[in-house]
């Protein structure tokens, strides 16, 4: 097959009857993708009028994501998400990114990690305490109520408690209509007051109704804490020596909100799902937890000596990366594994496919914390082999936070819980914006 400009094309599946692949990818886009990767190291498929190359090896992917990040920008869904996150770290481009990086990166220096891993402690043990005995949750929902709590807490000395359920439905409501913001001209459908509209404008007012807030009230008090928040407001361009408005400041403070708690709970929310399967491992996990801890609560000074609890969660990121897919729009033409890929195409790198690939991992979808006993996630990153945090310029501001606290939680609730999933249970995969639960994760709470 050939493309408009007379080059071959990847090869590819055959598409749907309408719309190129869209309707295949999106109905199941994991699939779709793993589908894609077992057509070669490079395939290509259509999502309406957008041409997508799908690259599935990790030497492509640091060719993408790091040896030329220059000639990308971040794709069509990020890019979307700019009507949420306006132009946060995560959703923009240039010496703007850059600067903005440069603000906020002290915020999660090691010393300041230390003093969140104290917050993280302390909100874990309360949603700890707070559960009985042989009661069933959605521990998917506990999750994201609690790493709300902590991200409100350590980022922004907050206290959302009042506004964690409306918040945590906010964020289900965007996190469902990511889909529609993907859609060929939604840009002009979102101008309508159709039903996807105003449910989206409506989680839109909740959150800004929070962030505003916690502006309102630090400008109001004065106070400087040494939090993100307190850096924003106070941080002045080396230039000009301007200070960020509100809505710069409210821009940076909702992406890292959002970003800093929806990932970490997913992330454990798919921990516990495999402890759940795997009796050995948790007993594994439990051992580890009773050595190190001795039946006291972590600290953060722990962390080098729960190794395999650090295991554990790694395991657990190679399988259900929270960010299962990464997208770049290419800006120049360029050469990608032995095909030409013009201006205007989409890259796709999925975390998800290559974690799962046999060439670079033994039993590849079977869940074996002791694999990173031989390689380190550090190892794993450098090879583009496991890279849940994304790579290059570009990879995820709060990596050592995100660590830090899926480490401490584990160890904050395993040392009392258990936990099993209830009968039947249903299981699938929900890949929006992050991988959630198709279902909610009702399980049995059990104490130790």
């Amino acid at each position: 097959m050939k493309s408009e400009r007379g080059h071959s094309l990847p090869p590819s599946a055959p598409p749907d009857l309408i719309g190129g692949h869209f309707r295949s990818f999106r109905k199941d886009p994991t699939g779709f993708l793993t589908r894609q990767a077992a057509l070669g190291d490079v395939s290509y498929f259509r999502l309406g009028p957008q041409g997508v190359y799908a690259i599935a090896h990790p030497g492509l992917v640091r060719d993408v994501l790091v040896l030329n990040a220059h000639k990308f920008v971040k794709g069509r869904a990020l890019q979307r998400a700019k009507a949420l996150l306006g132009e946060g770290l995560l959703t923009s481009e240039g010496e703007h990114h850059l600067r903005q990086r440069r603000m906020i990166q002290p915020a999660f220096h090691r010393t300041r990690i230390e003093g969140y891993g104290r917050s993280m402690i302390e909100l874990g043990e309360a949603a700890s305490a707070s559960w009985e005995n042989g009661e069933v949750r959605d521990i998917s929902h506990e999750m994201m109520q609690l790493t709300l709590r902590i991200v409100a807490r350590t980022l922004f000395s907050a206290n959302v408690d009042d506004e964690a359920d409306e918040v945590g439905n906010a964020m289900t409501t965007v996190t469902e209509l990511f889909n529609f913001l993907l859609l060929p001209f939604s840009e002009l459908l979102q101008k309508l007051p159709i039903p996807h509209t105003l449910r989206f404008n409506r989680a839109r007012r909740v959150f800004n109704s929070v962030i505003y807030r916690m502006i309102d009230d630090r400008r109001v008090s004065g106070e400087d804490p040494g939090d993100l928040l307190a850096m924003l407001l106070a941080a002045r361009d080396e230039d000009d020596a301007t200070a960020m408005t509100d809505e710069q400041v409210r821009d940076e403070a909702l992406t890292l909100f959002l970003a800093g708690h929806e990932t970490t709970a997913n992330a454990l929310t798919w921990t516990w799902y495999l402890l759940a399967g795997n009796p050995a491992k948790r007993e594994k996990l439990f051992a580890e937890l009773d050595d190190v801890l001795g039946g006291r609560e972590p600290s953060y000074d722990d962390l080098p000596n729960l190794k395999y609890t650090e295991s554990v969660l790694a395991e657990s990121m190679r399988l259900f990366p929270p960010a299962w897919t990464l997208g770049r729009l290419s800006i120049e033409d360029h050469e990608l594994g032995g095909y030409f890929v013009p201006t205007g195409s989409l890259i796709l790198a999925s975390q998800f496919v290559i974690h799962r690939d046999g060439r670079f991992w033994d039993a590849p979808d079977a869940f074996l914390p002791e694999r990173w006993e031989t390689v380190s996630v550090k190892e794993a990153g450098q090879q583009y082999t496991c890279f849940p945090f994304g790579a290059g310029v570009r990879r995820c501001i709060g990596e050592s936070f995100a660590w830090a606290e899926g480490i401490l939680l584990l160890a904050v609730i395993a040392r009392r819980w258990t936990f099993e999933l209830e009968p039947d249970q249903p299981f699938g995969l929900h890949p929006m914006i992050t991988l959630r639960p198709k279902y909610p994760m009702l399980m049995r709470i059990i104490r130790r």
